[in-house]
């Protein structure tokens, strides 16, 4: 059994409203960045996030724009805001003595991947995996790409023809330990019949691992 707790996560002036859930004997938290026009309800997020925590594993799905910065369709693209968010996120969740122990990974859809990934290349050894499922991990900058050490997993639909080409050109810049996974059938929503559950199952078995796995 896991509990729901609403949380508000001061940043700048700004707070993150999220929902933190951590299932009993949890072996590591994900935090979840979402894209563009989407929000901590997202039915596929919270599909995803469902499956991590029958499998052991805590999230937080929060909302990295407040509704009226969502208004704005540039900050839906501004990735230095989204993964400034991400890391107060990722304070906050390391200062409660819920969490602080957890071990930290991210998962993330659309612009969210960018910021995931700029935000695993911040923390360093603190962040310890990243997914993304059709991404935009091309969105985070050449150094950061490079910094990443945190295992990336880029989950992409096999019918996603230009985001594959992206994915593709993020994927060569990692230096991490890190896999490309095309999901056949798939396009960019991943709406097909028994798309979105391949990906919580690659997703889920790669956040076992790592989150699990002691730290080299």
């Amino acid at each position: 059994m896991s509990a729901s707790t609403l949380t508000h996560i001061p940043s700048g002036r700004a707070t993150i409203e999220g929902m933190l859930e951590i299932p009993d004997a949890a072996v590591g938290l994900v935090l979840f960045a979402h894209g563009s026009g989407s929000s901590r309800h997202s039915p596929r997020n919270n599909y995803v996030a469902g499956v991590l925590r029958a499998a052991g594993v805590g999230t937080l799905l929060m909302d990295l724009l407040t509704p009226e910065e969502d208004r704005d369709y540039s900050r839906r693209f501004d990735i230095g805001l989204l993964t400034q968010r991400l890391l107060d996120a990722a304070r906050w969740v390391g200062a409660q003595e819920s969490t602080r122990d957890l071990p930290l990974g991210f998962f993330g859809a659309s612009t969210g991947a960018a910021a995931a990934l700029e935000a695993a290349a911040a923390l360093g050894e603190s962040a310890r995996a990243v997914v993304s499922r059709g991404g935009r991990p091309d969105l985070a900058s050449e150094l950061a790409l490079q910094k990443v050490s945190a295992p990336t997993l880029l989950l992409v639909g096999g019918y996603d023809d230009g985001v594959i080409d992206l994915n593709q050109l993020a994927y060569d810049q990692l230096r991490c330990e890190k896999e490309m996974k095309i999901i056949p059938g798939a396009t960019h929503l991943f709406e097909e019949p028994g798309t979105l559950e391949e990906v919580a199952r690659l997703a889920a078995g790669w956040f076992i691992r790592h989150l699990a796995a002691q730290p080299q």
